[in-house]
């Protein structure tokens, strides 16, 4: 293929484009508030703005927060949904 010669190939940009598209539904069992401030008091370099929430833009704020804390995508999401559960994968 045209971009095999590149090192990536379309099958693997359409797929990272449909990877990208997909909605992100974080699975909360406590308020964004309440997680927020858990998050905080974890890690006391994230801020508001790196915890700024809007419905609907949970990919915002996993890509916000995977850039601040070096960690991977399915990384953020587990550490945000287990201090919402209260299982605290901190650190």
């Amino acid at each position: 293929m045209f971009g095999t010669r590149f090192g990536w190939s379309i099958s693997g940009q359409i797929q990272l484009l449909f990877m990208k598209t997909l909605s992100l539904n974080l699975h909360l069992h406590s308020s964004w508030e309440d997680v927020k401030e858990k998050m905080k008091e974890n890690d006391h370099t994230l801020t508001d703005d790196d915890l700024e929430y809007t419905k609907g833009k949970e990919e915002d704020l996993v890509n916000r927060l995977e850039k601040r804390m070096g960690k991977t995508r399915e990384q953020v999401i587990a550490y945000i949904e287990s201090i919402s559960a209260n299982t605290d994968l901190a650190g």
